[in-house]
């Protein structure tokens, strides 16, 4: 591994493994803010309320969140823009200014969340009072920090090994629980209901969060790459490989929580209110106390390493939208502060059961703030003046298009049936501060979605046609793939130039070879086939005895003996054998040479459609074999 002068991880040539292995990393800080506390709080009220039947919601939002990170690493690595910096590129002041507000509200809650969970883990694995976890959340940030300094492959491995701790103490969970296996099977049907629609929201806003694709299009440019075609779609690809291996480990505990909780809770009719309880209830109803050490430490972890990425997110979204570049401390104790005097509030005032609504309540927030960035991802990688040859295809586009409008539909949904139920009351203030604040989100979202559609999107090319030029021939440049190789030889010392030729495609290709030659007595102009002569019957011998000559460099050789004309003839048998690879020799005649001798690679040349290796044969070292 090595760095350049600015830190960034340089990608060297190498086997395909090494290279994969120098992109893993950003994923997985992604993937730690799929598997938070504020996830644990809605799997646990999922599984704990409805059992097994909300896991296709986790599948449907693991999925959505595989779509649209990849969508976000490919932003980063081929524009070099975060999608923070994109917005502010592409979008007036004032809508910058509005995105920017409601990316930091994203990274409050998720920060409200990370909180809530470490405060809880300190307290379920030392005893700690809720509010002195509190006062303790506010400094372990710094040390968090102190890692981030060491650099990004060190913190990238810091992150790996608390994903693996959560993973690693989620088998525990689930060896114990023992849960219903044809339950859980049944629970990827999609089906919902008015009851489970706000926890499903939840889950969605806690596993698709807003502040991670700012995030990820920014970390993946820890990686200095090639400004290549080819440098940045291998880029792209082995980040779709970290992504895809990242992401389903979240899905992986995301998916164990629920199911944990509904083996243990739903199926006893146990009701939970708070997370504490949920651990409390996991000695007694398993018999063991492994089992609810394993969910303290899996909780406590999941918070520490939330803190890192939220702290990342936040420098990111500031400096994107605002081009204003705070001290990373100075920046984590603002967004700590916000998130820190809430939930004291609601400890001192609620307890227990109040900290686990507001960790519910954080990721439907989460959820209500996702199309203000998931619109402008989809707009910007879907357009070609921004992306080039790696915007998004059709299938993508719908694809993605589609993920947004089943989240809007959603959010939509939950705030009408909200705005009903208050308004029945008709309390003043939700006139005079949710109404205006709901139309002020529906006009916002109107005018980002607007400019997807729009002509009024601006090029980030800056008007480099040359390179555009480049960039789309670069990217039709793929390698080719021949199955079958033919050789069309002349019985003579130079069908050794020509089998040599034809060898050296077969092995690069792992290609089958064809070995052809064309009698062309008086007799089998005549009667073609039929014409059984010595001459013929010694090119069928010679043919055979190359052919055995070639098996022995392990190699699938067939021959094919042809009558008449020779240009015809191999004409014909390119397009009867299905051979995609034609090599012939020519010995340069030219003019009157032509008229006495024949002429075959020009009109073979011109008349089959198969690329062709033309083998310009030297003068023949020897007489050529004699012929009866």
């Amino acid at each position: 591994m090595t760095f350049d002068t600015q830190g960034q991880v340089v990608v060297k040539k190498g086997n395909w493994f090494r290279r994969l292995f120098v992109f893993i990393g950003p994923a997985y800080l992604v993937s730690i803010g799929y598997m938070d506390p504020g996830n644990w709080a809605t799997s646990i009220e999922g599984g704990a309320k409805f059992g097994y039947a909300l896991i296709w919601v986790i599948l449907m939002s693991n999925i959505m969140a595989l779509v649209l990170q990849t969508l976000s690493a490919r932003l980063g690595i081929v524009t070099g823009y975060d999608l923070a910096q994109g917005c502010r590129r592409e979008y007036p002041k004032p809508v910058n200014l509005f995105l920017w507000v409601l990316a930091e509200i994203a990274i409050a809650a998720t920060d409200l969340a990370e909180v809530i969970g470490t405060i809880i883990g300190l307290n379920l694995l030392f005893g700690m009072p809720l509010l002195w976890g509190a006062a303790i959340t506010a400094f372990d940030t710094f040390l968090l920090l102190a890692i981030q300094r060491l650099g990004v492959r060190k913190m990238e491995a810091f992150i790996v090994m608390l994903v693996a701790t959560i993973g690693g103490c989620f088998v525990i969970e689930i060896f114990f629980a023992d849960p219903d296996w044809k339950g859980i099977a049944h629970g990827f049907i999609p089906h919902i209901d008015g009851s489970s629609l706000y926890i499903a929201i939840g889950i969605i806003g806690a596993t698709v969060m807003p502040h991670n694709l700012y995030l990820h299009s920014s970390l993946v440019q820890s990686r200095k790459i090639s400004k290549t075609f080819s440098a940045r779609l291998a880029a792209c690809k082995f980040n779709l490989i970290d992504t895809t291996i990242a992401l389903n480990a979240a899905f992986f505990v995301n998916a164990s929580i629920l199911v944990m909780a509904a083996a243990v809770f739903f199926s006893r009719g146990i009701v939970v209110t708070e997370i504490q309880q949920a651990h409390e209830l996991l000695a007694p109803i398993l018999g063991n106390d492994i089992a609810p050490m394993a969910f303290a430490i899996a909780l406590l972890a999941a918070g520490q390493s939330s803190t890192l990425t939220g702290t990342l997110s936040g420098q990111i979204v500031m400096e994107g939208f605002l081009n204003i570049k705070l001290r990373p401390w100075l920046r984590r104790l603002l967004t700590r502060s916000l998130a820190l005097i809430p939930a004291i509030i609601v400890i001192a005032i609620y307890g227990n059961e109040g900290i686990y609504e507001m960790l519910i309540l954080s990721q439907v927030v989460l959820s209500l703030q996702l199309p203000f960035a998931i619109i402008p991802l989809i707009h910007f990688t879907s357009d070609k003046n921004k992306m080039g040859q790696f915007a998004s295809k059709l299938w993508l586009k719908i694809t993605a298009w589609t993920i947004a409008g089943i989240i809007i539909a959603l959010n939509l949904k939950l705030v009408f049936d909200e705005l009903t139920g208050w308004l029945t009351d008709e309390p003043l203030w939700v006139w005079f501060t949710v109404i205006p604040v709901t139309i002020l989100l529906f006009a916002g979202l109107s005018y980002i979605t607007y400019r997807s559609f729009s002509k009024v999107s601006g090029s980030w090319l800056n008007g480099d046609r040359k390179s555009f030029a480049i960039e789309q021939i670069a990217s039709e440049i793929k390698p080719v793939k021949y199955k079958h190789i033919g050789a069309a030889l002349e019985h003579s010392d130079g069908d050794a130039e020509i089998i040599s030729a034809a060898i050296s495609v077969v092995k690069n290709q792992k290609a089958s070879l064809t070995l052809i030659h064309v009698v062309e007595t008086p007799g089998t102009f005549l009667l073609g086939a039929e014409s059984d002569s010595l001459h013929s019957r010694e090119d069928e011998e010679y043919l055979e005895s190359l052919a055995s000559e070639i098996e022995e460099l392990d190699i699938q050789v067939d021959i094919n003996i042809l009558y008449g004309n020779p240009a015809e003839e191999i004409i014909g048998i390119v397009g009867k054998l299905d051979i995609d690879f034609l090599v012939f020799g020519a010995h340069g005649h030219q003019g009157l040479g032509d008229v006495v001798f024949g002429e075959t690679s020009s009109k073979v040349r011109h008349e089959v459609d198969i690329p062709v290796l033309v083998v310009k044969l030297s003068a023949p070292k020897s007489e050529p074999p004699q012929k009866n």
